[in-house]
């Protein structure tokens, strides 16, 4: 695989900015849209043109997007408005932000809109594992759109010149230190050997961690959490060791925002990191690379990231209607297919992959497929009740290890008895 082949790209932003310029008849419904850029690339023009298009298409809806920041900003800024009672009548906010949503009750099932056989084969249709963190007691509320799972990407180049194969990622744990090992070695101390962010969203990398090592952080109900079993231990202690006794990571933090740059620049041979920076990688690396599922040690996974579209509760049934018209219009094959062309995220339906284009485009650059693959091996995001609190204490646990403040057991053992604590009135009765 060539890095270096030039993008094919949908046009989706020329085409919205000449539908932008056409004449269109009055707007009916005006629908406002919080949106999270928390990714290299430039979303906001993919977004701007596909809006343009929806508009172009459906003049009785006028559709403003709201860029908010990342989806914390994003989450704050939706929350702050319905207080003011300016709530918007849709967004794109994080997947795992469902309980606090529901729990504040400012957003819909999409299951109460619903009316054709149609619309339900829509809602039906999405990857099932893109569903977990949308779906609670049966009810549908978020709909997936720029949804992502971790993947391993690594340089063909730096690999042939530590002598090993550069078209065969590491499969295990023990084979990334191996081969991280060997690439700082053979660079003389010049060029790390992987990076795995531990800012930004350190739970995120270390829930994957521990799921390769057969774990799983959390309940289905969102009430309680599994910090301190001995393979989630095991898993950041692995973490820890790729610096500490490996040298084949730098040790302390790792910030998630300069992570690609540091790839692209060729600081690390091997990173971990979204699906959702792999169009940006794929335009600025000038080295052969590849993309790879997650390395494994007892099983393969990742766990899925990233946004969902909610319907607010304070919208009118118009307006609702008219949101749902877009959500579904946004996540259509075609649109799901060119979206993923653009950004890297994955397309969100078995639909999206037989489209024309995107059968096209994978069989042309197949790391365009392994987000989708690894979904076989995936899990819901860490995501329950007090979902800031509870992520905010493991986050905290994983850069006390990284760091050497704490040890593994220790940062982990704290982190479940602050979260128990944030949890327990939500504990469910047994």
């Amino acid at each position: 695989m060539n890095a270096r082949l030039p993008l094919k790209t949908s046009g989706l932003a020329v085409a919205g900015l000449l539908a932008a310029g056409s004449p269109s008849a009055q707007a009916q419904t005006e629908l406002t849209m919080y949106y999270p850029v928390a990714v290299g690339g430039a979303l906001t023009e993919v977004i701007d043109g596909l809006v343009a298009d929806f508009e172009a298409e459906h003049p009785d809806i006028a559709v403003d997007a709201i860029y908010a920041g990342n989806y914390d900003d994003t989450r704050v800024r939706a929350m702050s408005a319905v207080e003011a009672g300016d709530a918007p009548q849709l967004s794109v906010m994080f997947s795992i932000d469902l309980y606090e949503l529901i729990e504040q009750d400012v957003i819909v099932p999409f299951d109460d809109l619903i009316e054709t056989d149609e619309e339900r084969e829509w809602l039906d249709g999405f990857y099932p594992a893109l569903m977990e963190n949308g779906r609670l007691d049966g009810q549908t509320y978020g709909i997936p759109f720029q949804r992502s799972t971790i993947v391993f990407y690594w340089n063909k180049d730096a690999f042939a010149a530590a002598g090993l194969d550069p078209d065969t990622p590491p499969e295990t744990w023990e084979e990334m230190a191996e081969m991280a090992a060997a690439v700082r070695e053979a660079s003389g101390g010049e060029q790390w050997g992987v990076m795995v962010p531990s800012t930004g969203y350190p739970y995120w990398m270390f829930q994957a961690f521990a799921f390769q090592n057969g774990h799983r952080l959390m309940s289905d109900d969102g009430t309680e959490v599994y910090f301190d079993d001995p393979a989630a231990i095991e898993a950041l202690e692995y973490w820890v060791s790729l610096a500490a006794e490996h040298d084949a990571m730098p040790s302390g933090t790792i910030e998630w925002g300069t992570l690609r740059q540091n790839f692209i620049e060729q600081s690390t041979a091997m990173m971990w990191h979204s699906t959702g920076n792999l169009t940006a990688v794929r335009g600025e690396a000038g080295f052969d690379f590849g993309v790879a599922m997650l390395p494994m040690n007892t099983q393969r996974g990742s766990p899925t990231g990233g946004g969902n579209f909610y319907l607010f509760k304070d919208a009118s049934e118009d307006e609702q209607r008219a949101a749902m018209t877009f959500i579904r219009w946004m996540t259509a094959p075609e649109r799901a297919a060119a979206w993923s062309m653009e950004t890297g995220y994955m397309g969100v339906s078995p639909a999206a992959y037989e489209t024309e284009a995107l059968r096209d485009y994978v069989e042309a650059f197949p790391p365009a497929a392994v987000a989708r693959d690894q979904l076989e091996h995936a899990t819901a995001e860490l995501a329950t009740y007090q979902g800031g609190r509870v992520r905010r204490v493991l986050d905290n646990a994983v850069q006390a290890a990284l760091t050497g403040q704490m040890s593994p057991e220790e940062a982990l053992a704290q982190a479940q008895a602050e979260a128990d604590a944030a949890l327990r009135r939500y504990a469910r009765s047994r």
